[in-house]
């Protein structure tokens, strides 16, 4: 998806004169509930179309509301995007942190890879599109949204760096240049991963926990 389309379509701008809010729920579904129901449809949608062609009206329709009613919640496109860019970004930086954890049972050396593709297909498992709302290509250059996206992927890159750096100091390589040659190859493998994983639905997390169990064995033993 190339379009950089810099706002919201006509078709999503908020009703003129509503007074923003907070809403306390709608139809006798708590608040947070509403919210966690929008954030999942809204990044299925930003997920498979991009922020540049997705609907309000579709993630409305997802959840079984108004699409004035997502303007309530969030103020706007945008803002509904950014709040699922935090949604996800916390999502997948926990499980990448669980899974390098420091402690008695903290993967050791060549398990590592392993432990962190685990963890973040049992993370995704319920909401696999929203890795792309992370790598959105249609987001605006220089952007508030392209900005925050940037800045979740930093973090993530932050900790793949981490990790492949001390994947090959467990081998007496520290070189730096080696470790990020390695984190490159890492982070465009768990990319790949991830698009691949997409494209096959009928995979559970726990089938490609399997899966990549048997590659990296592959790849080590080759």
């Amino acid at each position: 998806m190339d379009s950089t389309s810099t706002g919201t379509a006509p078709n999503d701008s908020p009703p003129s004169g509503r007074r923003r809010g907070r809403p306390a729920g709608t139809k006798g579904v708590p608040r947070a509930e509403r919210e966690e129901q929008i954030l999942a449809a809204a990044m299925e949608e930003f997920g498979r179309h991009g922020h540049a062609s997705a609907s309000m009206a579709a993630i409305a329709g997802r959840v079984g509301v108004t699409k004035p009613m997502l303007y309530a919640y969030f103020d706007s496109k945008d803002g509904l995007y950014l709040a699922c860019l935090d949604h996800i970004a916390a999502r997948v930086i926990a499980a990448i942190g669980a899974a390098m954890a420091d402690g008695p049972a903290a993967p050791a050396g060549e398990q590592l890879p392993h432990a962190v593709l685990t963890g973040l297909f049992t993370a995704l498992e319920d909401r696999r599109h929203a890795w792309f709302v992370l790598y959105d290509r249609t987001l605006p250059p220089g952007s508030e949204l392209r900005l925050a996206a940037q800045r979740h992927r930093e973090a993530i890159d932050g900790l793949a760096a981490s990790g492949t750096a001390a994947l090959l100091s467990g081998h007496g390589n520290e070189d730096p240049l080696d470790a990020d040659a390695l984190k490159h190859v890492w982070t465009g493998t768990v990319s790949s991963l991830m698009g691949w994983w997409i494209a096959h639905p009928e995979l559970s997390a726990q089938d490609m926990s399997a899966r990549c169990a048997r590659l990296l064995t592959a790849i080590r033993t080759a």
